[in-house]
This record gives C-alpha cells, sequence and structure tokens, in this order.
C-alpha cells in the first residue's frame, strides 16, 4: 500500500481486515482539511457491521497463533514498523497537520513519537516475564505467569491519530492479543499510516484489523460476545457508555476520558520559566490535548505581573495555516467544535469573566478558535468546570499555597497538573495533597512518556493505567501456579 503522495492529493481509504486492504461499503466519509475545507485529504467508504463482525472474527482466528509467538518475535514487528514510521516522519507529520490541524512540526513530533512507542515495546521480551514466590510446602514453588486477553477492541480519538493508537495497540500487541481498531472518523488518514507500517513490517493477517466509521462501530465492538477487552481515550459521556456496555457483559476496559487540568504558579516561581510553560500547556496543538492546560491557579502577589507576560507573549503567538512553519498555532479539528468553544466563551463572560486576551484570527476560517485568556470571578463559571478542549485559559487567584492547591483539587477530573515553585517542601506537599494521575514540577501539564504509567484520577480515568509497565496489567491477565514435582 505505499504510496506517494503531493499535499493536494486525495488519499484513498482503506480498511484492513484479516490481512487484506479493502474498499468499505458503508457510507462515503470525506477527512478534510479544517485550516482549508476545500481540500480533501482523505475519502471512501467506511466499514459496515458485518465488517466489524468479520474483522473481530479474523481476530479471533489469529489469537492462538499470535499468543504462541515467542514474544522477542512478537516485539520484532514493532521494531520493523517503527524504522517504517521514523523513515515516513516528515510526509506523515505534514499529512497529520493537514487533517487534525496541529502544526508540522507538531504532527511529525508526534510520528516520532509513536515510533519510540513502537520501539519501547518491542523490547518487552528483555523485561520481567513473571514473578516467583516462595512456597510454605517443601518440594514446592509458586510462579506468577502472564497471559493475554485475546481479542482486543481499541477505540481512539482525534487528537493523537498516531501517538495514542500506538500507545495502545504496541502494548496490545506484544503482550500477545489480536486487535479490532476503530479510529475517530475525522482523522482516517492517519490511522491508515500506523496500520501501513504494521502490514509492511509483516503483522500476519487478522492479528489487526482496522475499521473505520462511524460511533455506532463503536458499540458494535463492545457489544460483540469474542470481545475480550476494550481500550478507549475519548470524552468522558462515550467513555462511561462503553465503560456500562463492557461491564455488563464482563469484559475488562481501561478508559481515559476527561481533564480540567490546572497550573498552579506559586509567589517564589521563576516567572519567565511558568510563563513558558503555561503557555505550551495551554495553547499547542490548539489546546486539544487532554493534558492541556485549561485552569491557570496564581497566587495573589505575582498574579499581575504573570498575567501581563503571558499576554505579551500570546501577543506574539501567530494562528493559522499549520503546514506554514512561523505559525504557533493552527485550527480545532472542525467548525463544529469550534461553534461550540466559541459559545463556551461567551457563556462564561456572561457569568461575569473578564476577557482578560483575545488573539488575532480575523479572515481564518471557521474552524479557528483565537487562543483565549479568561479570568473568572468568584463563584461558578462554566470556563471552570466544563472541558472546552481548545485554545481557552481559565483564571483564578489565590492568597495562600493552601487555597491554591484546594483550587487545583476543584474539579471533578483528576488527569494532570503543573506546579511551579522553587520550594521543595511546596512541591512535596502538592505530591501528597493534589489528587491527580500526573504532577508536573516546573514543567507543562501535558507530556507522557512511554515507559512510566500515564492516567488519571478521579472522573478521569477508568481501569488500569496505560503505557510502562502498566500496560500489562491491562492487556494480560495473570495464572498463579503450584509448581511440585511428582
Amino acid at each position: 500500500m505505499t504510496e506517494t503522495m503531493t499535499h493536494t492529493d486525495t488519499v484513498p481509504l482503506r480498511l484492513l481486515i484479516d490481512g487484506q486492504w479493502i474498499d468499505g461499503t458503508g457510507a462515503g466519509l470525506e477527512s478534510t482539511s479544517p485550516a482549508n475545507p476545500g481540500h480533501v485529504v482523505a475519502a471512501g467508504g467506511t466499514a459496515t457491521v458485518d465488517n466489524v463482525r468479520t474483522a473481530v472474527a479474523a481476530a479471533r482466528a489469529a489469537a492462538t497463533e499470535w499468543a504462541a509467538t515467542p514474544m522477542a518475535e512478537r516485539g520484532g514487528y514493532l521494531a520493523r514498523a517503527a524504522a517504517i514510521i521514523t523513515a515516513n516522519a516528515d510526509a506523515w507529520g505534514g499529512e497529520l497537520a493537514r487533517e487534525e490541524g496541529k502544526t508540522a512540526a507538531e504532527g511529525t513530533g508526534e510520528v516520532l513519537r509513536a515510533a519510540q512507542i513502537l520501539s519501547y515495546y518491542s523490547a518487552e521480551s528483555d523485561r520481567l516475564a513473571g514473578e516467583v514466590f516462595s512456597s510454605p510446602r517443601r518440594g514446592e514453588q509458586i510462579l506468577v505467569t502472564r497471559k493475554p486477553l485475546g481479542v482486543v477492541g481499541v477505540i481512539t480519538p482525534f487528537n493523537f491519530p498516531i501517538a495514542i493508537p500506538a500507545w495502545k495497540i504496541a502494548p496490545a500487541l506484544v503482550f500477545g492479543n489480536t486487535v479490532v481498531w476503530k479510529p475517530a472518523s475525522t482523522v482516517p488518514l492517519l490511522a491508515m499510516r500506523l496500520t501501513q507500517a504494521l502490514v509492511e513490517a509483516g503483522l500476519p493477517a487478522g492479528v489487526l484489523n482496522l475499521v473505520i466509521g462511524s460511533g455506532a462501530l463503536g458499540n458494535e465492538i463492545v457489544n460483540h460476545p469474542e470481545l475480550d477487552g476494550l481500550t478507549f481515550t475519548g470524552s468522558t459521556g462515550v467513555g462511561r457508555k462503553l465503560a456500562a456496555a463492557a461491564a455488563g457483559r464482563g469484559v475488562p476496559i481501561q478508559a481515559e476520558m476527561g481533564g480540567k487540568n490546572a497550573s498552579v504558579v506559586l509567589e517564589d516561581a521563576d516567572l519567565e520559566l511558568a510563563v513558558e510553560q503555561v503557555l505550551l500547556g495551554a495553547f499547542r496543538s490548539t489546546g486539544q490535548k487532554c493534558t492541556a492546560t485549561s485552569r491557570l491557579i496564581l497566587q495573589e502577589k505575582i498574579a499581575d505581573a504573570f498575567l501581563a507576560r503571558l499576554c505579551q507573549r500570546l501577543g506574539e503567538w501567530k494562528t493559522g495555516d499549520p503546514t506554514d512553519s512561523s505559525v504557533h498555532m493552527g485550527p480545532v479539528v472542525s467548525g463544529a467544535a469550534a461553534e461550540q468553544i466559541r459559545a463556551g466563551i461567551a457563556a462564561s463572560i456572561a457569568q461575569g469573566a473578564r476577557l482578560a486576551f483575545e488573539g488575532d484570527i480575523a479572515g481564518l476560517g471557521d474552524a479557528f478558535v483565537a487562543p483565549t485568556v479568561l479570568e473568572l470571578p468568584t463563584g461558578e463559571n462554566n470556563a471552570w468546570r466544563e472541558e472546552f478542549f481548545g485554545p481557552v485559559l481559565a483564571v483564578r487567584r489565590a492568597p495562600t499555597t493552601e487555597q491554591a492547591f484546594e483550587l487545583a483539587n476543584d474539579s471533578e477530573y483528576g488527569l494532570s497538573c503543573a506546579l511551579f515553585t522553587r520550594d521543595l517542601s511546596k512541591a512535596l506537599a502538592a505530591m501528597e495533597q493534589i489528587d491527580v494521575g500526573v504532577l508536573h514540577v516546573n514543567s507543562e501539564s501535558a507530556g507522557a512518556d512511554p515507559h512510566v504509567p500515564f492516567g488519571g484520577a478521579k472522573k478521569s480515568g477508568y481501569g488500569p493505567k496505560e503505557q510502562g509497565g502498566a500496560a500489562k496489567e491491562f492487556f494480560t491477565h495473570t495464572t498463579t501456579v503450584y509448581l511440585r514435582g511428582a
């Protein structure tokens, strides 16, 4: 399926089922560029319910042989795919920018991150495979071994169209599972590219199956009687529905959902560092990261100086065509998403928020949202509670460190938080008091490395964490073996 494309080509969409690239016979789908809606990045037919059932059947048929394949051999497929992804990073990064809207530099960085994730898991056979425990009985040892779940469904979002799938699919495969994957229908091209790399790496037929289409296909996957596990990243509403459906069938599920992440800047912080990191955390990728900074808590003594510097930096921030190397921020994923974000900003202002900064997007398309800073009054405000998933930063002030930490915890979500301080005791206190899955001290709230656990606390996550050694807690189950000679 190797193709050479220019930026004006429309790539034909294909599904991968049982090792074969096929045309979808469902409704037609056009993936258009949010920065230039007249450019169709990819187009074709979508998957049907029958396609999903065939894909699950193919995954089931391939499961026994794939689980019996040595882990080092399974890792070899990932290593070869990582090399293919790396070789195509610039081209696929440009396609990502056109399809999803983040800048080309960020797109290329994301493609390379996907390669890094596959490389990390390709070496899994070199790591701990099980455990041995002492037995209270003579002549016996107790071993704990691990087995794959079986057929795993993977449902991924639009905002990281190759990195998030990689950090789910790579561990699923290396631990011996077969996969049926439904990506977000807004970013089908990058899903095809990741699949393409694994196919070209020699992955056996049926081990990975790609079905592209509407959210209804996710319901077909989660309700399929042959499904053994489901991993999901996306909205809180969809995640809860899938979790309920999976729980009703006794199917393990791993779900990474919403975030309303805070950055806390204390009065002793390095302000230049904090401004830089808050700027990147809130506005890079147009705020479309589950770990993006969307709430900013400033200790009172430095609040005015911090906001003045942040707004000055944002005044230099260029929004526009994401393929232009001089641009800092592109559009959000669609005009409909932009309209919802603008409505949220308007509602916040109607509830008393002060518009501290609004960027210039004059002459740009419907999918562009200006980088926006809102300073909130006391009391309830939608910008403090709702996940806008765009370039909007809601600001509140706190007189003391304790009140700043209380504000950081003032959310039903608990995915990520950034703290800026030079005081080690305050950093240690934050580790104890701020309830999140990921805490950054003196760096932006966004970011995740493949060798450490990732996931949220409170209502941001459900089930085992992702990435690193934590991945095996979801993608395998244990067998406790009492081993005694005859």
